[in-house]
């Protein structure tokens, strides 16, 4: 069996670990020039299904390695005003593991074989079963199936299930992050929280590692090259609905809505790495009626995106990862092992999404639900 995989975000590239592992041959196509080319350097949650579901997709020999360069979540889960003085509590926060995102993608990454600059334009159905590929600047690629792991903008989803597509929320956040030093040590009451302000939210996440990944890697798994990156704080502003920043910088878009907040809440937005701070908005993609099963599937974001406030979307790709490997090495025909993962996936999938979007107004006042 030969698997093309379009897109190599988290849950594109847990599968392909996870099929390599069973010794079935995967090609990933991602359609930037580069791995790097994109902000990737922020702090993701994952309960214990998506956990799980990573390990299940990677050799156990990087098991260990996995471990140490995680961490733990916790935080009061408060509501404070912008002088971090209580004022109400969000729901309990439940057990969970933070993770880099970029750390995570680079131990994906090993191993693969990876074609960058690979913008897919559409795929033919061929006569004996197999799909083809086509992209802009690069052969054609056949394969037995065809996956489509390439995000909210998904160019498989296009041709395979062309109405269903994205929905804007209104809603637009600022993401960043900074060096966890002493200073910032003092807002651990924070981490976790939310820091309400006027027509704006302001959370703030710790990523602190149990071992820095470059010298757990040297130490754990040799032939694992992580970045050389030590513990941050994650932090996101949600704007009012339709906030535009306009030509300002992120980081000038989110201090010009803290006048008279903190100083060390300030301090942390100025002295944010600003190669890891952007405007992102925040859109969702709901299953709707299935397609007709074949050659061709999605997963992640290409089918079920999902609002961050939900803190299930990466949980939800690694989680499709983890079943269509299951599905595809335990299920005696291609098109059977399809069916069962998508039948499962879409049910859970459309669910994550709702979830989402529910958990969204604790988040902002003034939310523009689709």
């Amino acid at each position: 069996m030969r698997v093309s995989v379009i897109g190599a975000g988290l849950g594109g590239l847990c599968l392909a670990q996870g099929l390599r592992g069973a010794g079935i041959e995967t090609q990933v196509f991602e359609r930037d020039p580069a791995i790097t080319a994109r902000f990737q350097g922020y702090r993701l949650v994952l309960n214990p299904e998506g956990f799980d579901a990573l390990r299940g997709c990677l050799p156990p020999r990087w098991h260990p390695l996995l471990d140490a360069v995680v961490g733990d979540a916790y935080g009061e889960r408060l509501i404070l005003d912008p002088q971090l003085n209580q004022i109400g509590a969000l729901e309990p926060g439940r057990h969970a593991t933070v993770v880099d995102r970029d750390v995570l993608r680079h131990l994906l990454l090993t191993g693969l074989t990876v074609h960058t600059g690979a913008a897919l334009t559409g795929y033919d159905l061929l006569a004996d079963g197999q799909v083809e590929a086509q992209f802009a600047d690069r052969d054609p690629a056949t394969a037995n199936l065809l996956v489509g792991a390439d995000g909210v903008n998904s160019a498989v989803r296009s041709v395979l299930s062309p109405q269903t597509t994205p929905t804007d929320t209104g809603v637009r956040f600022v993401i960043g992050r900074t060096p966890l030093t002493a200073q910032f040590t003092s807002l651990s009451r924070a981490f976790g929280s939310k820091i309400a302000g006027d027509g704006v939210s302001l959370l703030l996440g710790a990523m602190r590692f149990r071992t820095p990944p470059k010298e757990a890697a040297e130490a754990l798994a040799p032939e694992v090259t992580l970045p050389d990156i030590h513990d941050y704080v994650r932090w996101a502003m949600i704007l009012p609905p339709n906030g535009s920043v306009r030509t300002e910088t992120p980081q000038e878009a989110v201090l010009s809505r803290m006048p008279g907040w903190h100083p060390d809440l300030r301090a942390l937005i100025e002295q944010s790495d600003p190669d890891n701070s952007t405007l992102l908005s925040i859109r969702v993609v709901e299953p709707g009626q299935r397609w007709t099963p074949g050659p061709v599937t999605l997963l992640g974001d290409a089918i079920h995106a999902t609002s961050p406030t939900g803190g299930n979307g990466a949980n939800t790709a690694l989680r499709d990862a983890d079943l269509l490997r299951r599905t595809l090495t335990q299920t005696p025909t291609l098109l059977d092992a399809v069916d069962d993962y998508e039948r499962e996936m879409l049910d859970y999938g459309a669910e994550a999404v709702r979830f989402s979007l529910a958990a969204l107004p604790a988040y902002t006042s003034q939310t523009k639900q689709p």
